[in-house]
């Protein structure tokens, strides 16, 4: 039997995509890619945004076209919040939210041999256990993404996450490390570690466990090259975790803080737990615990009730910050959260003029933080090669290409030359031992 499984949305779904096709290949399935004809394709969902649920509806039509047979399995965020949806949608017969993916193999063979739809959508606000699904092989890729942590508690309000992954879960330390262990062995030089609030990990758990102690598990695994953490809410860094990025040449200096917006009226409307003083004070202080440090963010533009004053004064503040890198979005109106209900929406066209500019603001400040490197010698690892050129990540996120021989998975060091695409353009010195 072949299955076929793809991913939209966050490393945390790529993730658990490749926990689910490790479960397949224990039962016996071949895996093959999504472009080819299956007996059962996997969609694992997200419903971050509009246009997530839109592309979850597009590739599961494409699926039920490819093979008209085939059993669909649909899992993950916007199958959790919006499961009627899911199960209107011709050739889809397996429908599970964002748990009980341990147990999709079942349903996908009960599926088989029982007419209707299988599967089921827990109550995931009662979630209180981790799903511990443990990765069968390694995945190809030359970082491996870890997840720690799953479910949220801060409900901003353009939010649906918390109502589609619940509270907080975190997984046991001892179980992170055991994972860490595999992935080293299996070849990987990096680790991510990932969560929907990665900020919260252990808050549920007995003993006091933090984020710092998942980390330290991982940083006593012998043969890992590079630590590296995913998006963190900048008000949930501790002096233990500056400890270990300061002083463990392993551990990746960048992070990943969410501003979200840069004017405080938009911020209080979106529930965030800071304003902009705030948030400079935070990253003043990252800056000065961790010297050199890169920063990237994200923004979302046109939130409701958002001015043309609230929009100027965010483009202000960015442009004081020393971010490294920002990812620009326009909201993204999800029913069933307080933004969603607001009666004064931003105009389509003036939320794209305002994304326009942030992003030209974007990637100018890009554009100067990589400036800042030039001439410089920087390890990277790199990850794919296409026509001749090669790219991969600095432990500081700039992407660098080169197109001298190199290999993979493996770490140079390498001189930057030039700005180039987005990035840098550099020249292999040395590879490392």
């Amino acid at each position: 039997m072949k299955v076929a499984l793809t991913t939209l949305g966050c490393k945390v779904n790529q993730f658990e995509t490749e926990t689910m096709e490790g479960l397949f290949k224990q039962r016996g399935y071949t895996v093959v890619p999504f472009e080819e004809k299956a007996d059962v394709y996997v969609v694992n969902t997200c419903s971050v945004t509009s246009l997530g649920d839109r592309k979850s509806r597009q590739i599961i039509r494409r699926a039920h076209r490819e093979n008209e047979q085939a059993i669909i399995a649909v899992c993950g965020c916007y199958a959790q919040v919006a499961p009627k949806e899911i199960e209107a949608i011709e050739g889809v017969r397996v429908v599970l939210g964002t748990k009980e993916r341990a147990h999709i193999v079942d349903y996908v063979e009960k599926a088989m041999q029982e007419d209707g739809i299988q599967g089921t959508i827990t109550d995931i606000m009662q979630a209180r256990t981790f799903e511990d699904i443990p990765l069968y092989d390694s995945p190809e890729r030359t970082r491996a993404f870890l997840k720690i942590e799953d479910g949220c508690q801060n409900f901003c309000s353009y939010c649906i996450i918390p109502y589609a992954r619940g509270p907080v879960k975190s997984r046991l330390p001892e179980h992170v490390r055991r994972e860490a262990e595999k992935l080293v062995a299996m070849g990987f030089k990096e680790i991510v570690l990932t969560g929907i609030h990665l900020g919260a990990y252990g808050r549920d758990l007995p003993g006091q466990v933090t984020l710092a102690d998942a980390c330290r598990e991982v940083l006593q695994v012998p043969g890992l090259k590079r630590l590296r953490l995913g998006s963190l809410e900048s008000i949930e860094l501790s002096p233990e975790l500056f400890a270990l990025i300061r002083e463990n040449e392993r551990f990746c200096a960048h992070l990943h803080l969410p501003l979200q917006a840069g004017s405080d009226k938009v911020l209080h409307d979106m529930n965030r737990h800071y304003d902009t003083a705030e948030f400079a004070r935070l990253i003043e202080h990252v800056e000065h615990e961790v010297p050199g440090v890169a920063i990237s963010t994200d923004i979302i533009v046109g939130f409701p009730g958002e001015t043309e004053e609230n929009f100027q004064a965010g483009l202000d503040f960015v442009e004081r910050m020393n971010f490294a890198r920002m990812h620009v979005f326009p909201y993204s109106r999800r029913t069933g959260t307080p933004a969603a209900a607001r009666r004064d929406q931003v105009d389509e066209a003036v939320k794209k003029e305002r994304v326009h500019r942030m992003q030209a603001l974007a990637d100018r400040k890009a554009e100067e933080f990589h400036e800042s490197f030039l001439g410089r010698t920087m390890r990277v690892l790199f990850e794919t090669e296409r026509a001749g050129v090669t790219d991969g990540l600095t432990d500081n996120y700039i992407r660098v290409y080169t197109k001298d021989p190199v290999t993979c998975g493996d770490i140079y060091e390498v001189q930057l030359d030039e700005i180039w695409r987005d990035g840098l353009l550099g020249h292999v010195v040395t590879r490392d031992e």
